[in-house]
Formats: structure tokens, sequence, C-alpha cells
């Protein structure tokens, strides 16, 4: 993604930040529209929605939960919430993004669909409730060039209405930029990134297979889940493993859950040089 700066405007329909919102990125034809389930009737009246479009359903995961969304597609945005608002129950919120001028047309939206959940897979942050991967469909080279830019700008827009959906969660670029950490403990060993959001362990670090009675009943319920959603597998020492990048809140958390135990993660994830967090904060 580019490093140049962009400039957003969001416009608050009743001056609630909870409410309708009209977001855009200055000098870009797209634009988006942020809605609570509550409020879409009052939708009717904005020419911004009934355009060809993307839009995301944004709610929770019963089973999970998880974060989840759904992502689709329309060429009257609004005519298809309307069928989601009865058959759709696990929504809250929707972002609907369409452009400014007329130039999106139905295949366009249908490539931006298909690109959008295939990006919302490999970043993994939400459950994703769409049942099908549908085909990617054939656009001219000019178009699929405009349509991936349209992809850049949304992701931003998308992040700053409140969801890192489509953000990977230890790209290149943050590999580049973020701190490097180590855990071992006894046979367990792990790798992170300390990251602006918080620490995200590295695909195949270890997680302890028993947790103490000491850890607290919300990161055993999380252990559970990660369980459920295959985000660790059991090993045939009993440990667990990885399966993807995993994102916590605090260095602290992560340790507890990769040891089983309450812990302070700060004194147990180190550099490569040794150092660990307080250790690195006492130097600055």
């Amino acid at each position: 993604m580019s490093n140049l700066g962009k400039t957003i405007r969001i416009y608050l329909d009743d001056g609630n930040v909870s409410g309708i919102r009209h977001g855009e990125i200055i000098n870009w034809t797209g634009q988006a529209v942020c809605s609570p389930r509550t409020k879409v009737a009052q939708l009717t009246n904005w020419e911004e929605v009934t355009k060809p479009g993307v839009y995301f359903l944004f709610g929770e995961d019963e089973q999970t939960e998880r974060q989840a969304v759904y992502i689709g597609e329309a060429e009257n945005v609004f005519e298809r919430l309307k069928t989601h608002r009865t058959t759709k129950d696990f929504w809250n919120e929707v972002i609907i993004f369409t452009s400014k001028d007329e130039n999106l047309t139905k295949s366009h939206v249908k490539y931006l669909e298909a690109t959008l959940i295939q990006l919302a897979k490999e970043a993994n942050r939400y459950s994703l409730q769409n049942g099908n991967d549908p085909n990617l469909p054939v656009l001219p080279r000019g178009d699929r060039a405009s349509m991936e830019e349209f992809v850049l700008n949304l992701r931003v827009l998308l992040g700053a209405l409140g969801h890192k959906l489509l953000e990977p969660l230890a790209s290149k670029e943050a590999e580049k930029t973020s701190l490097k950490l180590f855990l071992k403990v006894k046979d367990i060993q792990a790798t992170a990134l300390l990251t602006d959001e918080g620490i995200v362990v590295l695909k195949d670090s270890l997680i302890v297979g028993k947790t103490k009675p000491s850890l607290s009943s919300g990161d055993q319920k999380r252990i559970q889940t990660m369980i459920q959603t295959g985000i660790i597998k059991e090993n045939k020492s009993g440990s667990y493993t990885f399966t993807q990048d995993h994102l916590f809140s605090s260095p602290s958390q992560a340790s507890a859950i990769i040891l089983g135990r309450p812990d302070n993660g700060r004194s147990t994830w180190r550099t490569k040089t040794g150092k660990n967090l307080n250790q690195l904060d006492d130097l600055t």
C-alpha cells in the first residue's frame, strides 16, 4: 500500500458519530456511506446508495463471538439491503461503497466483490459469512487497474471508518517496521511482531497443551475459541501450533495464553539481543 498521505472527510448526517456517515478521500471518485441497521430505512433518499456498488454487513458470529462480516455487490445497493434486513440477522452495521460518477458497472462491482472477499480471507480478522467464493470476472486491462486502485482507497477509508477487515496482520511492510520478539519457556517457543495494534503472534509458534487453573476464565475461553476456529491445532506431543498469524491486545495476554498461566509479557517477550520490553522502555 502507498505511504503517501491521504485526506479523509467524514460527514455526520445528524451530528452523531454512531449515526449515518458519509466518507470520502479527497481527489478520489469513490465514496462510502455507513449506517447502523436501525437507520437503514433513512437511506431512502440517499442517491449515493442506489448506484452499483459493494457493501459490508458487520456484526458478530454468535458461535465464535468473533467480529463477522458479509461482503456483497449489487446494481442498486439499497434495494439489496431491503432483502438483507429480513434474511440476515447477525449484522448491526452496513458500509456501502459506490462511485461519485457513473463509471462503476455490474462487471466492476462483481470484480470488487471477488477481490474483497479474497483479501478478507487472507487477513482473517473477521468471521466471513459468505458461503461461496465468487469468480473473478474478466475485465479489460485498464479496467482491472482502475479497480485495483479503487480497492486500495477503499481499504484506507474502511479502516478510517473503524474496520481493518482487509489489513494483513503481518504484512511485509509490518515486518520491516515492527519490532520482532521471541518467547522461549522450556519446550514452548513463539515469535511475534509488536505493532501499532498490539502484538501479532506468528504462524508456527507453539502454545502449551494444558493450562493452569490460575489462567483467567476469559483467556481459557479464548483458547477454546482458537481451537474451534482452527487458529491453533493440536500436535502429537499435546501442545498446539498456531496455523496463522494472530493478533493479541497486549504482550501479557499473548504470553499468558501461550504459556497457559498468568504472565507478565513485558518481561517474557525478548528481542533477538535478549532485551525484554521493560528494558527497551528504560532505554528511551
